[in-house]
Parts: C-alpha cells; structure tokens; sequence
C-alpha cells in the first residue's frame, strides 16, 4: 500500500502512515526506506539523511539506503559525496540501473571519463536483461532470497534457458546451501555459455562446497587459464589445494599472491589456516594478526585465534573486540565472529555471565534467515527407524562393495572424534584423511526433491538394487582415492554427521568399520554451541535445537544398535580420557588391526589436521574439556529440559 502511495506522489500519506507503524516496528528496513523516500521527494533532504543514518544502523548493508543517500546529496549538489554514496550502493548490489545511471553523469560531471564509460556499459548491460532478472538480482544482494526465488522462478517458467536467471537461482541455492542444487543449475548454464567465466567461479565454489576438490581444481586451473591476473581465483585454487592435502602448495600460492597484495586481509587469513592445519601454531597466529592489522574490525580473523582453543587474548585486545562489535555499522559476518571470540575469551578468564551473553548474541546472529527445523530432523530419523528393520538388513545382506578399507569416524560434532582419527591416523596402517562429503553427496543425489522442498531420503533406501548398492561403493572407494597420498590399506573418513546415514553404508560397504564418537550430552551440546562453524551444522546456533538433534541421535544409534547387533563400535569420550591405553586396544581391535604403542602417543603423530581440534589433538591426553558446561549451567535450562533424562 505505502509503495503504490509513493508512486502516486503521496508523499505526506505516505510519512503519516509509515511513522504510525514505525512505533511498534523500530528498525523496520522498507519502512525506514520509504521514509526516507518521501522526505527527499518532499525536499525535506536533512530529515532524509537522518532516517538513512537511522536505516544504515539496523542494516549496515543495505544498498538501496546508500542509493537514496546518493539521490540525497545530488539534491544538496554535493557531487563527491553523491559519488561516494552511489560507489558502496553498487559494492552491495550490482544489479541497481538508478546508481550506474547516476554515476555515469557524476563521473563525466567530475572529468572521469574511463569512469563514466564503465558506468554507462553496466547501464547497457542491465538495460538488455529481463526486468525480472535484475530485480531479483537486486533482491539476492540485499539478502530477500524468498522473493528473489519466487521472482526467478517465475521468469523461467517462460525462459528455461535463460543464463543470468539460472545464475541467480543458483546464488538462491548455494545462500540457503543446496549445492547440488547450484551444482546442477550451473552446469546447465555453462553448457549454453562455456564462456561466462563469472558463472564459471560460482561452480568453483559450489564444487568447493560439496567437497567435489578434485573437479573444483579442474575448473579453477582452466578458468586461470582463461583469467591469469585474477586473484580471487588463484586464492580459491589455493584453498583447494590445501583440501586436497598438499598443504605446502597452498602455502607457497597464498606467499606468493602476499608479494602483490600484502595487506589483503582474507588471504592472510587462509594463509594463518593452511598454517594451523601443518600444526604451524606459531606461524598461524603471526598470519591471523597481520589480518587484523590490514583490517582491524575482521571478525573472523579474531574468532581463528580464538579457535585455536589455546590462543589467550590481551586486554588490549579484548577492549579493541568489545569495541568493533559495538560499531552500528559493523558487516554482519564480523559482529557474530566477534561475538564467539568475544564468548572465548571471556571464558578463559572465568567471566562466563557475559560470555554467554556473547556466545547467546553470537549464535543468534548466526542463526537468522536459516531454514533449520528440528522436527524435519526428527522426522527423518523416525522414518528410518521405521524402514531400517532386521528384516530390511536380512533381505539385503552381501549387498554392496566389499572393500574393507573405510573406517567410518561418526557422531556428533565436538564429541571427540578427532582423538579417535588421530589414534587411528598414528597406527603404520591407518591413513587419516578429513571430514569426507562423499557419503552426504551420494545422500544428496538419493534424497533430492523440489529445491527448498521436501526430500526421498531415506524412504529411497527402499528401492535402491544391489546392482546400485555395489556401484555406490565402488564409486566411494574411487572417488575418495584423491585424499589418500601415502598407500596405507586402510583409511579413516571423519564426517560426523554420518551417523544419520549408518543404514547406506551397510548398504554399500558392509565391510567397512564403523565407530560412534560419543561424549557426555551437555558437554557435547555446549561445546557445540560455542563452536562457530565456517559452513553446515544448522542445528548448532540454538540451545533447543541442539538437544533435540542429540536426543534424535541418541534413539538413533540405540534403534541400529537393536537391528545391526555390535556393527557400531560405541567410544565413550570420557572412557578414552581415564583409560586411555585400554580405548586404544578396543578401537584397534574393532578395526582388526594389531596393537602399537604409536596409537597411544598420537599427540607425536605430526600429520595434518582439517578441524577445530587441531591443537588440542597435538597435546598429550587431558580433561580440559570434561565439565566445561557446568559454570554456565543457570543459563542451560532449556537445554537440559529438551535432553531429559540424557542429562546428568
């Protein structure tokens, strides 16, 4: 209603109505805007300015707010003020003709020409796509990913073909993390444009996503052919290669790329990971702080020192964190880092009343716009409990392939499964890997439906073949030979939430191991939400969801314990820690390999690890991390409501 007002010149009905709802509805983004609106189109150019000032403390990243600021300041004939404000609304969002249009009268105002040329080619090239297209381009950079799908989805149902359509919808896909989704839609668009080399990165990235390395370097290295001076890329290409374990090739890429752009934040930071993930403490740490010296408000590079988890901050440096956060304008990825650096370091010195105020703060930014929902969890867990019977296994028995080299690592996340793969990784025949994505893709293909719909998975258990089963396995034991570098016979694959997909691999591998990595409930659940993840783990950002899903896990694990009778060894975290030699002889003897004394000192062990435990690894056997949910127990009621009696 307000928009139609503003579009018949209804300006001070506009203001009226608006100001009513602003009462009950501070901070309210479309509502701010079109105020703002108004008071320009009514020349009332101070207040205007002030409401955006207003706007821009809500949501920092708005881009049509730094429009109408442009719009503001070429009213007031303040042309380097109009350009600046105009220059960020197009950093937020590309797809904003009225900016290009602007700029380029600016820039040719200003004596700019190259400047202005730009601005007049982006003009043109938004002038020749479907209004359709650039709206919901628009919508996806100011973060309306609902309506930009509804908008897209809706254009192709007349233009299936359309490139930069099926490009935003795969922007749509990869925001709310259906990469097999992007995956396919990107394909599809690279067969009808294999020269769109823009599209082309998105795949890069989405591939990165699905843990599809190997294809992602393939695309990264032809697209480096394609743009040799483009960083972005070589940095990408970089990452890639530490995911496939060569480690000191990434290192030497991120050196390299350093002597061109010595003070580019994000590339210090992966330079500080591929240092951790070597057991390069030191290194790591130098890496993360000239991060912060190239940019003193990255979030992230403050949460990396915090998750070295023996990293302690200087007072100086926890006032300079309390102070970033609080900045009104402060992008919303480095508030919530900061707020779980902020959580750890407060905890280090015992002050855990405003520590979980931070790691509360911290998880809610983390969660908003997510589409996480423990009942569809439950759901799915309840269905497979239904499906997955002993006679269901029986009829099924000698499926599959019969390689015996996986060992399956599983569970929960922060439940100690890293110990368990760094005792394994030190046995001579064990070789350690990451967490691999290939079970979870192969979920993926089985169980896609509509996207943002519902899935087959695991009612698509039921109609797989044997024929099927066998090709699976084979096709997991090959395509998992990339991240094996030294020949060892067996190999351990670390995803956690594997354990949700149990039932498949006894389908496709019988002889493969299987152990459940689990930890005390409220330790684990704690731990859990104060771990910041770089991507996946939803259910991790609320204390609810989070015993929900480990109280999900638990009948679970209990319901395959009753149909597949000791399949999953079950390793009590507690249990290694008090007995730790005695764990190692029935974690080895469970994967039928002999007894070494290695396995026990695997804090010696100097391989490579990928998680948030990696320096906790490299140190001997310790308790550090038994009881630490209990100095924040007055603020854990609903998680020890939801997990009943599983708490103790």
């Amino acid at each position: 209603m307000l928009r139609a007002s503003l579009g018949r010149g209804r300006y001070a009905e506009v203001l009226g109505v608006a100001d009513a709802y602003l009462g009950a509805h501070i901070g309210h983004r479309d509502l701010l805007y079109l105020v703002a609106v108004a008071q320009r189109m009514l020349q009332r150019i101070p207040e205007a300015l002030g409401t955006l000032a207003t706007l821009q403390s809500f949501h920092p990243r708005y881009s049509r707010l730094f429009q109408e600021r442009g719009h503001c300041h070429v009213a007031l004939r303040d042309a380097p003020k109009a350009i600046e404000a105009f220059e960020r609304a197009i950093r937020y969002n590309p797809a904003l003709p009225a900016s290009w249009q602007a700029l380029e009268r600016l820039y040719r105002i200003a004596d700019r020409p190259q400047d202005s040329a730009n601005a007049a080619s982006h003009v043109a090239k938004l002038a020749s796509l479907p209004s359709a297209v650039v709206a919901a381009r628009g919508m996806v950079a100011d973060g309306d990913f609902q309506d930009a799908e509804r908008t897209v989805r809706a254009h192709l149902a007349d233009h299936p073909d359309d490139v930069e359509a099926l490009r935003v919808l795969s922007m749509i896909a990869r925001h709310f993390e259906y990469n097999t989704d992007a995956e396919v839609l990107l394909d599809k668009l690279l067969a009808e444009a294999p020269g769109y080399n823009s599209a082309r990165y998105d795949l890069i990235l989405t591939l990165v996503d699905l843990h599809k390395h190997q294809r992602a370097r393939e695309e990264a290295e032809r697209l480096m052919a394609a743009e040799p001076r483009n960083p972005g890329v070589q940095v990408t290409h970089a990452g890639i290669l530490l995911a496939l374990g060569d480690v000191d090739g990434a290192i030497g890429r991120y050196q390299t790329l350093l002597e061109t752009m010595p003070r580019d934040a994000e590339l210090l930071q992966s330079l500080g990971h591929a240092h951790k993930t070597k057991g390069e403490a030191t290194e790591a740490i130098r890496s993360y702080h000239r991060a912060i010296e190239a940019r003193p408000d990255f979030g992230e590079a403050y949460w990396s020192l915090a998750n070295m988890k023996t990293y302690r901050f200087t007072d100086f440096e926890l006032q300079r964190m309390r102070q970033y956060e609080t900045q009104p304008y402060l992008q919303h990825a480095d508030r919530y880092h900061l707020c779980f650096a902020l959580g750890k370091a407060l905890e280090d010195r015992g002050e855990h009343a405003e520590s979980f105020t931070y790691y509360a703060r911290g998880n809610a930014l983390k969660k908003e716009g997510g589409l996480y929902r423990a009942a569809a969890q439950e759901r799915a867990v309840r269905r497979q409990m239904e499906i997955c019977t002993p006679e269901f296994f029986e009829a099924r028995r000698g499926w599959g392939c019969l390689h015996g080299s996986p060992i399956f690592v599983l569970g929960l996340p922060r439940a100690g499964s890293t110990l368990i793969e760094q005792i394994l990784a030190s046995h001579p025949l064990v070789e350690g890997t990451m967490e691999l994505a290939n079970i979870p893709r192969l979920v993926g293909s089985l169980g896609s439906g509509d996207m943002f719909g519902d899935t087959h998975y695991p009612g698509v258990l039921q109609e797989l073949t044997a024929e099927q089963c066998r090709e699976f396995g084979e096709a997991y034991i090959r395509d998992t030979q990339v991240y094996r570098s030294i020949g060892k016979p067996r190999f351990i694959d670390k995803m956690p939430n594997n354990f949700r997909n149990i039932a498949l691999i006894q389908l496709i591998l019988p002889n493969a191991t299987i152990i459940d990595a689990r930890r005390d409930a409220m330790d684990c659940c704690f731990s859990n939400f104060k771990q910041l993840y770089a991507n996946g783990h939803p259910f991790s950002y609320d204390l609810e969801d989070i015993g929900r899903y480990y109280r999900a896990y638990v009948e679970l694990m209990d319901h395959l314990d009753r149909v597949l009778p000791g399949r999953v060894l079950r390793v009590q975290h507690e249990d290694v820690l008090a007995d730790l030699e005695g764990s190692v002889r029935r974690i080895l003897d469970h994967c039928g390999l002999p007894f070494d004394a290695a396995c026990v000192a695997f804090h010696r062990n100097e391989r490579r690890v990928h998680t948030a435990s990696a320096e906790q690894v490299r140190r001997p056997i310790n308790r550090d991390g038994v009881d630490q949910w209990r100095p924040y127990e007055p603020w854990l009621g609903p998680l020890k409501e939801v997990l009943g009696p599983l708490a103790r």
